[in-house]
Protein backbone atom coordinates (compact mmCIF):
# COMPACT_ATOMS: atom_id res chain seq x y z
CA UNK A 1 0.00 0.00 0.00
CA UNK A 2 1.18 3.55 -0.71
CA UNK A 3 2.58 5.67 2.06
CA UNK A 4 -0.26 8.21 1.76
CA UNK A 5 2.32 11.02 1.58
CA UNK A 6 3.56 10.48 5.16
CA UNK A 7 7.17 11.53 5.69
CA UNK A 8 9.45 11.80 8.72
CA UNK A 9 8.27 15.32 9.59
CA UNK A 10 4.64 14.16 9.45
CA UNK A 11 5.52 11.24 11.73
CA UNK A 12 7.31 13.44 14.26
CA UNK A 13 4.46 15.96 14.13
CA UNK A 14 1.85 13.26 14.80
CA UNK A 15 3.92 11.86 17.66
CA UNK A 16 4.22 15.27 19.34
CA UNK A 17 0.52 16.00 18.85
CA UNK A 18 -0.32 12.67 20.51
CA UNK A 19 2.21 13.10 23.34
CA UNK A 20 1.30 16.77 23.95
CA UNK A 21 -2.33 17.16 22.87
CA UNK A 22 -2.88 20.41 24.76
CA UNK A 23 0.24 22.11 23.44
CA UNK A 24 -0.39 24.71 20.77
CA UNK A 25 0.65 24.29 17.15
CA UNK A 26 3.10 27.18 17.47
CA UNK A 27 5.01 25.34 20.23
CA UNK A 28 4.88 22.03 18.31
CA UNK A 29 6.22 23.83 15.21
CA UNK A 30 9.02 25.37 17.32
CA UNK A 31 9.97 21.94 18.68
CA UNK A 32 10.08 20.56 15.13
CA UNK A 33 12.00 23.54 13.77
CA UNK A 34 9.39 24.47 11.14
CA UNK A 35 7.05 27.39 10.57
CA UNK A 36 3.61 27.19 12.14
CA UNK A 37 2.06 27.57 8.67
CA UNK A 38 4.00 24.54 7.44
CA UNK A 39 2.76 22.48 10.37
CA UNK A 40 -0.84 23.66 9.86
CA UNK A 41 -0.71 22.84 6.14
CA UNK A 42 0.59 19.34 6.84
CA UNK A 43 -2.02 18.74 9.52
CA UNK A 44 -4.77 20.00 7.19
CA UNK A 45 -3.51 17.67 4.42
CA UNK A 46 -3.45 14.65 6.75
CA UNK A 47 -6.94 15.49 8.02
CA UNK A 48 -8.35 15.97 4.51
CA UNK A 49 -6.83 12.67 3.35
CA UNK A 50 -8.35 10.79 6.30
CA UNK A 51 -5.06 9.92 8.03
CA UNK A 52 -5.91 12.13 11.02
CA UNK A 53 -9.44 11.29 12.11
CA UNK A 54 -10.00 13.26 15.29
CA UNK A 55 -8.78 15.61 17.95
CA UNK A 56 -10.92 14.65 20.93
CA UNK A 57 -9.62 13.55 24.29
CA UNK A 58 -9.05 9.84 24.90
CA UNK A 59 -11.52 8.55 27.49
CA UNK A 60 -10.84 5.72 29.95
CA UNK A 61 -14.18 3.92 30.22
CA UNK A 62 -13.01 2.14 33.39
CA UNK A 63 -12.71 5.55 35.03
CA UNK A 64 -16.39 6.03 34.11
CA UNK A 65 -17.24 2.88 36.08
CA UNK A 66 -17.28 0.46 33.13
CA UNK A 67 -14.49 -1.75 34.44
CA UNK A 68 -15.31 -4.94 32.52
CA UNK A 69 -14.37 -5.18 28.87
CA UNK A 70 -15.60 -8.03 26.69
CA UNK A 71 -15.13 -9.08 23.10
CA UNK A 72 -18.24 -10.65 21.62
CA UNK A 73 -18.94 -12.09 18.20
CA UNK A 74 -22.53 -12.29 17.04
CA UNK A 75 -23.67 -14.70 14.36
CA UNK A 76 -26.35 -12.98 12.30
CA UNK A 77 -28.65 -13.59 9.36
CA UNK A 78 -26.90 -11.77 6.54
CA UNK A 79 -30.03 -10.10 5.08
CA UNK A 80 -30.66 -8.50 8.49
CA UNK A 81 -27.09 -7.26 8.95
CA UNK A 82 -27.78 -3.61 8.10
CA UNK A 83 -30.70 -3.39 10.53
CA UNK A 84 -28.66 -5.18 13.21
CA UNK A 85 -25.76 -2.74 12.82
CA UNK A 86 -28.20 0.17 13.14
CA UNK A 87 -29.46 -1.32 16.43
CA UNK A 88 -25.90 -1.90 17.67
CA UNK A 89 -25.13 1.81 17.15
CA UNK A 90 -27.87 2.61 19.68
CA UNK A 91 -26.19 0.59 22.47
CA UNK A 92 -23.82 2.94 24.32
CA UNK A 93 -21.83 0.09 25.90
CA UNK A 94 -20.72 -1.14 22.46
CA UNK A 95 -17.45 0.70 22.00
CA UNK A 96 -16.81 -0.61 18.50
CA UNK A 97 -18.14 -3.18 16.08
CA UNK A 98 -16.65 -4.80 13.00
CA UNK A 99 -17.91 -7.13 10.29
CA UNK A 100 -15.45 -10.04 10.40
CA UNK A 101 -14.55 -13.26 8.63
CA UNK A 102 -14.27 -16.59 10.39
CA UNK A 103 -16.42 -17.64 13.35
CA UNK A 104 -19.09 -15.04 14.01
CA UNK A 105 -20.17 -12.23 11.73
CA UNK A 106 -19.99 -9.08 13.83
CA UNK A 107 -17.27 -8.52 16.43
CA UNK A 108 -18.03 -6.06 19.24
CA UNK A 109 -16.01 -4.58 22.05
CA UNK A 110 -18.34 -4.05 25.00
CA UNK A 111 -17.78 -2.12 28.24
CA UNK A 112 -19.83 -2.92 31.33
CA UNK A 113 -19.93 -2.07 34.99
CA UNK A 114 -19.83 -5.79 35.90
CA UNK A 115 -19.94 -9.22 34.28
CA UNK A 116 -23.70 -9.18 34.82
CA UNK A 117 -23.98 -5.83 33.06
CA UNK A 118 -22.05 -7.18 30.08
CA UNK A 119 -24.43 -10.15 30.04
CA UNK A 120 -27.41 -7.76 29.99
CA UNK A 121 -25.93 -5.91 27.01
CA UNK A 122 -25.38 -9.21 25.18
CA UNK A 123 -28.91 -10.40 26.02
CA UNK A 124 -30.28 -7.10 24.68
CA UNK A 125 -28.45 -7.62 21.39
CA UNK A 126 -29.62 -11.25 21.19
CA UNK A 127 -33.20 -9.96 21.22
CA UNK A 128 -32.60 -8.15 17.90
CA UNK A 129 -34.27 -10.02 15.02
CA UNK A 130 -31.64 -11.78 12.92
CA UNK A 131 -29.07 -12.20 15.71
CA UNK A 132 -28.69 -15.96 16.23
CA UNK A 133 -26.04 -16.47 18.91
CA UNK A 134 -23.00 -14.96 20.54
CA UNK A 135 -19.59 -15.96 21.86
CA UNK A 136 -17.88 -13.78 24.44
CA UNK A 137 -14.50 -13.51 26.10
CA UNK A 138 -13.79 -11.17 29.01
CA UNK A 139 -10.60 -9.13 28.82
CA UNK A 140 -8.39 -9.49 31.87
CA UNK A 141 -5.88 -6.76 31.03
CA UNK A 142 -4.98 -4.55 28.10
CA UNK A 143 -1.29 -5.33 27.64
CA UNK A 144 -1.16 -3.30 24.42
CA UNK A 145 -4.00 -0.78 24.30
CA UNK A 146 -5.09 0.62 20.94
CA UNK A 147 -2.20 2.49 19.40
CA UNK A 148 -1.28 3.83 16.01
CA UNK A 149 1.99 5.69 16.63
CA UNK A 150 4.35 2.70 16.11
CA UNK A 151 2.75 2.15 12.69
CA UNK A 152 2.93 5.89 11.91
CA UNK A 153 6.64 5.78 12.83
CA UNK A 154 7.25 2.82 10.51
CA UNK A 155 5.32 4.33 7.57
CA UNK A 156 7.11 7.65 8.08
CA UNK A 157 10.50 5.93 8.14
CA UNK A 158 11.14 6.70 11.81
CA UNK A 159 11.60 3.12 13.05
CA UNK A 160 14.83 2.96 14.98
CA UNK A 161 15.17 6.76 14.81
CA UNK A 162 17.37 7.82 17.73
CA UNK A 163 15.51 11.15 17.91
CA UNK A 164 12.09 9.47 17.76
CA UNK A 165 11.16 10.26 21.35
CA UNK A 166 12.85 13.60 21.85
CA UNK A 167 10.67 16.68 22.08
Amino acid sequence: MARQGLDALDGRMLRLLRERPREGLLEIARRLGVARGTLQARLDRLTASGVVTGYGPDVDVAALGHVVEAFTTFEVDQPAREAIVARLRAVPQILEAHIVTGPGDIWCRIAGTSNQHVQQVIDHVLEVPGVRRSRTVIALDAVIPYRAQPLVDEVAGLSGDADAHRG
